[in-house]
């Protein structure tokens, strides 16, 4: 019998590229609270004058405008999330926006990975640390195909759960993390 994970486990986008839709949801909530104050301030203060008493000149209401921006905040912090490697019982499916934000799921079952390259853990931080980009994980498939993981949050576990995987299924590995070692043998007796 071979190792499969018991659940489906997933590992989302590094926080560098969650930044910039975090930092618009919190542009879109700021406006929205100006906005919001303007309809309640004082008749008499100017950002109740430019926003309330502004709306009569304008095509979109500012109420309706902050409505839209806070909508398309929260979709692009969402969209951010589906991204990522998702690691299921039965294999391995890789979420990506391609262009234009069109969204692109691939799975591969462990039957057709044939190798799998997983960079060692300390190469990894070392590179991070130097501000260079980390190298991903690479499967070699059944088909002569290769394709890369795409970059995760939580690197080095998913490295150490494909490896794990790869051991039990005896899927040959390229590198490694050098973090198996730790774990020992759970058929051997220590008494």
């Amino acid at each position: 019998m071979t190792y499969r994970p018991e659940k489906r486990i997933a590992f989302g986008p590094p926080m560098k590229e969650r930044i910039p839709a975090l930092l618009y949801l919190a542009f879109a909530l700021t406006v929205s609270a100006v906005i919001f104050y303007g309809q309640n301030a004082p008749s008499s203060s100017r950002i109740f004058q430019y926003v309330v008493e502004g709306d009569r000149h304008r095509l979109v209401p500012s109420s309706v405008c902050a409505i839209i921006l806070c909508v398309s905040a929260l979709a692009m912090v969402l969209r951010e999330q589906m991204r990522g490697v998702i690691v299921h019982p039965d294999g391995i499916e890789l979420r990506e926006l391609l262009g234009f934000g069109l969204p692109r799921v691939r799975r591969f079952a462990w039957s057709q990975i044939d190798r799998m390259s997983v960079p060692s853990a300390q190469a990894g931080a070392g590179a991070v640390q130097q501000g260079k980009p980390s190298s991903n994980i690479r499967l070699d498939l059944w088909d002569g195909s290769r394709t890369w993981l795409p970059a995760v949050g939580d690197r080095i576990a998913l490295s150490v759960m494909l490896e794990r995987v790869a051991l039990a299924r005896a899927i040959p590995i390229e590198g490694g993390t050098g973090l198996m070692d730790d774990l020992g043998n759970p058929l051997q007796d220590d008494g």
